[in-house]
């Protein structure tokens, strides 16, 4: 026979809701306590699903266009140092970048995202149809055109065709169809293999689904912000008129105004000369039972309220006041560094989150249009930095780079011509060796190829020996130069 089930002292308690927070319900203190701020809440105001809302904030409002545009602007700035190519090949690639505008397209695709939420850049391949899956080995020679960025209102992607491939794609648009009849590119679908996609703000899953699988426009969150924001400095300048009040109390003004006629145009005609005779070297003439007064009003206090809004959008966009309002740090010994060094620390992050597998698959599309192979298993990339170099920073790594170029040559570790593009490549970060030419480094190549490789019986020179060495060939060769 089953035995029944009894409880025992062992068995738990039932399961109770436990609120952690403090309330105090006989004085009304802590939430729902049928207090004021028991009342508040957090609502969906959507404001990223109108269009014409935020693009009448982002042209009327300065500080809209500075809060969109200024991540955007860094994020693609100072461009990406690339490793495991030959300098000339990335020389190529960086002069088909500006040839071909990709930082101005990848900076645009970047701020229409921030606007509306999302927005994409596709990658113009002549000869090949937009719908079809991209296969990069398929790229010829010179057939990359650049990007032709769409925001998200000038393309729709079709409900439920997502991607199911296991990948960074899975669960983004299959296809994208341009809607709008002005955006250059044909009615039709394109194949996701084949833009470069940007989103907002991130969203939840099911927010995601309501917004038909784009971010949120960053200025939804702080929508209230920017309107009390702008709504304070027009207060203030509209208390400038109201800074120097002029009063004239007049005998017997209702029973004048209540007359009308002669009386009135009378009066009208004396005010008229009191404004006039109101110079800095005028006077105020008045009949003897009549008063003039003056108001003024004092603005203290405005700037520091002025000054919460600013830091408060500050604060929302993560943007230093700095970079925001483009004004010079305040107080005693500041000079903003602290601050810059975590913005860019921000941008730097954005870089890796929301560029670097665009980039990738727009590099590789770029090396077979513009080198004819594709890239090389040990290609890679970084974001150059956006923290600006002293004088005194460029000319120790520029000498640090040249030691170590001239040391390598002379060790015959690296030819002549591969210690000039060395150089070259590094003027960037350097500000050096900027004027060495194509036809330089070929005339360099060209003198190699003349010259029989030493023998088998030649070892290798002492390399500490040649970097202490005046007059070696590395040297005399940039001398002559």
């Amino acid at each position: 026979m089953a035995r029944k089930n009894r409880p025992t002292s062992r068995q738990q308690p039932a399961a109770q809701r436990t609120n952690d927070s403090f309330a105090n319900f006989q004085a009304r203190l802590g939430w729902g306590a049928e207090n004021q701020s028991s009342a508040s809440q957090y609502t969906l105001t959507y404001q990223s699903r109108n269009r014409v809302w935020l693009e009448a904030a982002y042209r009327g409002s300065w500080i809209v266009g500075a809060a969109v545009d200024a991540i955007p602007e860094d994020m693609t700035r100072k461009g990406i140092e690339m490793s495991g190519l030959d300098p000339a090949d990335i020389n190529k690639l960086e002069r088909d970048m500006m040839r071909l505008a990709i930082w101005e397209s990848l900076c645009d695709n970047g701020k229409w995202a921030q606007l509306y939420g999302g927005s994409i850049a596709v990658m113009l391949i002549e000869g090949q149809d937009l719908a079809t899956p991209l296969r990069v080995e398929t790229v010829g020679r010179g057939q990359f055109k650049g990007l032709a960025v769409l925001d998200r209102w000038m393309i729709a992607p079709p409900v439920g065709e997502v991607v199911k491939e296991l990948g960074p794609d899975l669960g983004k648009p299959e296809y994208y169809d341009v809607i709008a009849e002005s955006a250059g590119l044909p009615r039709g679908r394109i194949h996701h293999s084949r833009v470069l996609r940007m989103d907002g703000k991130e969203l939840p899953h099911f927010q995601r689904i309501s917004e038909n699988g784009w971010g949120l426009s960053v200025l939804e969150p702080m929508w209230d912000r920017l309107i009390a924001f702008d709504s304070a400095t027009v207060g203030v300048g509209q208390l400038v008129y109201k800074a120097h009040l002029r009063v004239i109390s007049i005998e017997n003004l209702r029973e004048i105004v209540a007359m009308g006629g002669p009386a009135l145009s009378g009066l009208k005609a004396q005010i008229e000369f009191t404004r006039l005779a109101q110079t800095n070297e005028g006077m105020t003439v008045l009949d003897a039972k009549d008063k003039f007064e003056t108001h003024q009003y004092t603005f203290s206090g405005l700037s520091d309220v002025l000054i919460q809004f600013a830091q408060q959008l500050s604060g929302a966009t993560g943007i230093p006041l700095t970079r925001l309002f483009g004004q010079a740090p305040q107080g005693l010994n500041a000079t903003g560094e602290g601050e810059m060094k975590q913005y860019h620390e921000k941008v730097h992050g954005r870089q890796e989150r929301s560029l670097r597998n665009p980039m990738h698959r727009l590099l590789a599309v770029m090396s077979m249009s513009s080198l004819g192979r594709p890239l090389p298993e040990d290609f890679a990339f970084e974001f150059r930095s956006l923290q600006e170099m002293s004088e005194k920073e460029k000319s120790e790594i520029g000498e640090k780079t040249t030691n170590s170029v001239a040391t390598a040559v002379d060790a015959n570790l690296l030819s002549r011509s591969g210690g000039m593009k060395e150089l070259k490549a590094s003027a960037p970060n350097t500000g050096m060796f900027g004027s060495i030419t194509d036809e330089q480094i070929a005339e360099a190549e060209q003198q190699e190829r003349d010259v029989p490789p030493p023998g088998p019986e030649l070892a290798l020179p002492d390399l500490g020996a040649l970097a202490n060495t005046k007059d070696s060939f590395f040297r005399r060769f940039f001398t002559k130069r």
